[in-house]
């Protein structure tokens, strides 16, 4: 069979093989995690961001290849989940980008949207690691063009980039000892190529059937969810010192204002609605201007809109130089020097009327009332965590919304943006609170234009923690969100679950069943009891500057058992303050920090 040229029809017969080629292999990608924890969801996560656009595309009649783009584009990058998840959207956003102007595609075109996915996907990831499902993107990307100067049949095209994958794929390995020492190759270069097979098999006309099923781990939050938090309730951390982030009413002192360290005394944003050519490089330039006028520069771009905001003493120059890529709107300039004089006092002010209107509402409310828009707020959190104790725990410190997730459920990002909704506030600080969910948060950062989204990118839930924990209403945002990022360096976190399959790593002979303390960087602890193994992990966290240990228990370990645990743990630092809650988190036994 020779094909020299691809219509809109038959990628969307393609793309739909494609999808439904991974959702038929999901459990053995899932299968493929190094750790051998009940949390190994690449396949599902990738499965569930290709199947958010396969429905858009399934539904398609007469697809252009414009609406097919969007659709694809558009679907993944909201159903995205998991760093697998968000990696295959934006590896799919950058195809699509090359391909969507076109009524078909020839070799050439392929190797042009292979590439672009490529670079699309590299640059979204803020540090690349080499021998994962960015290598092998890479490495069919390069094959890619290879083979376009070779032959114009798309099948033979396609079946040696296909080739190229696999034979990187089966190089992770060697690029990425724990790869190597578990015996598997990467689980998301995996997934990448059982898409490419699929689609080889639809173009073929051998593929699996698409028919619209529901992808969704039992438990996982879904787009509408309420529940764990949408209560907003609010309270006061213990700690002394430390910062209410609750909404309560707050007192400050104005007598020693600065407002002299302030460079740039004009927040500017606005949105550029782009009507011309508009490509990485003139992005670089726009950026190179922008930051010739000022400082605190974010630059986001999609297909339609380029989002501004800049820290500057002109905003008339940022605003004409952005007038020569298309028209603007929702434009704000703020005088950032008259809001330091004013920020503390009307904080407290706006705190104080937002409490008393809550409790007014709560009052006047019938128990079956749908509830009211809360209050705006100058800033609000969002906060990622499973379990009755934590959803407590962060409603206590102030959060105003929390996703019910975490390992084996992670949020996509339209739930973020669901999320984001859902807080009336114009600066919104997100807590992943989980490694493999900071790359949607930040995706979903970048959709949302008219509130300021920052992403605290916290791996752990004690980190999360100690973020929310140190912030404080009189910094301004980007202040707290050093502050927070500070503070949590100085948590370290141990998780006590167990293991699904036998493997070895870090010369750590792990047996199914086993009982593991997963720490921030390495396994801290393998055994067979969950106390000693708990114990055995904690001991391994302390040191002299030791001051503060949180023992957080799950839903398996009883009120006695964690009570007993926690004794243990207070004879192993005696000088440490010991503090046990309950999380009520699935798969973790234990989950400990140590500051």
């Amino acid at each position: 069979m020779v094909m020299n040229t691809m219509d809109a029809k038959t990628l969307q017969k393609a793309f739909l093989a494609g999808a439904k080629e991974l959702e038929s292999k999901k459990e053995w990608i899932n299968e493929l995690n190094v750790f051998p924890v009940p949390d190994g969801d690449t396949g599902t996560n990738m499965t569930m961001t290709i199947m958010s656009a396969a429905r858009e595309v399934a539904a398609m009649d007469t697809p252009t290849m414009e609406s097919l783009a969007k659709a694809i584009s558009s679907g993944s990058l909201r159903g995205a989940r998991g760093n697998s998840g968000v990696i295959l959207s934006q590896l799919f956003r950058g195809f699509t980008k090359e391909i969507k102007t076109l009524d078909t595609i020839t070799t050439t075109t392929l190797a042009g949207a292979f590439v672009r996915a490529k670079e699309t996907a590299y640059k979204a990831v803020m540090k690349p690691k080499e021998g994962t499902i960015l290598t092998v993107a890479r490495g069919m990307a390069d094959k890619a063009v290879e083979m376009a100067a070779k032959t114009d049949d798309i099948i033979e095209f396609t079946e040696a980039v296909i080739e190229e994958g696999d034979r990187v794929l089966s190089r992770t390995p060697e690029l990425l000892p724990i790869l190597k020492q578990a015996g598997v190759v990467d689980s998301g270069g995996q997934g990448l190529m059982q898409v490419m097979k699929g689609a080889l098999d639809g173009l073929l006309g051998r593929g699996i059937e698409f028919t619209d099923e529901a992808v969704r781990p039992a438990g996982s939050a879904d787009s509408s969810q309420t529940a764990a938090g949408s209560s907003g309730r609010t309270g006061t951390p213990d700690g002394g010192g430390r910062s209410d982030a609750s909404g309560s009413a707050v007192h400050v002192d104005t007598a020693n204002l600065e407002t002299s360290n302030i460079k740039f005394g004009y927040c500017t944003e606005f949105i550029v609605n782009l009507e011309k050519e508009y490509d990485d490089r003139t992005e670089t330039e726009f950026k190179a201007y922008l930051e010739s006028l000022g400082d605190s520069i974010v630059l986001v771009s999609d297909d339609e809109v380029v989002k501004v905001h800049v820290h500057t003493n002109d905003p008339g120059l940022a605003i004409q130089k952005a007038l020569t890529y298309g028209s603007l709107s929702k434009i704000k300039i703020d005088n950032m020097r008259e809001e330091h004089h004013e920020r503390l006092i009307r904080d407290a002010e706006k705190l104080a009327a937002q409490q008393k209107a809550e409790d007014a509402v709560k009052a006047a409310e019938p128990e079956s009332a749908v509830p009211e828009e809360k209050p705006h707020k100058e800033y609000g959190f969002i906060a990622v965590s499973a379990g009755d104790g934590f959803a407590e725990i962060f409603e206590g410190i102030g959060a105003d919304y929390l996703i019910e997730g975490g390992q084996t459920m992670n949020p996509s990002t339209e739930d973020m943006l669901n999320a984001i909704d859902q807080v009336n506030a114009d600066t919104i600080y997100i807590l992943p609170n989980n490694g493999n969910i900071i790359l949607a948060a930040q995706q979903a950062a970048q959709l949302v234009n008219e509130k300021k989204i920052l992403v605290i990118p916290s791996r752990t839930v004690p980190q999360g923690i100690s973020a929310i924990i140190n912030f404080a209403p009189d910094l301004s945002p980007e202040e707290n969100e050093a502050n927070m990022i500070e503070e949590m360096k100085r948590v370290k976190t141990a998780e006590i679950t167990y293991a699904v399959r036998h493997t070895v790593i870090e010369d750590k002979e792990i047996e199914e069943g086993d009982i593991m303390g997963l720490g921030d960087h390495h396994i801290l602890a393998v055994g067979k009891s969950v106390e000693t193994t708990a114990l055995e992990a904690l001991k391994n966290m302390l040191d002299e500057e030791s001051e503060l240990v949180s023992i957080y228990y799950g839903q398996d370990i009883s009120e006695e058992e964690a009570d007993t645990f926690a004794e243990k743990a207070r004879s192993l630092c005696p000088g440490c303050e010991v503090e046990l809650n309950s999380g009520g988190q699935p798969i973790y036994y234990y989950i400990l920090s140590v500051e």
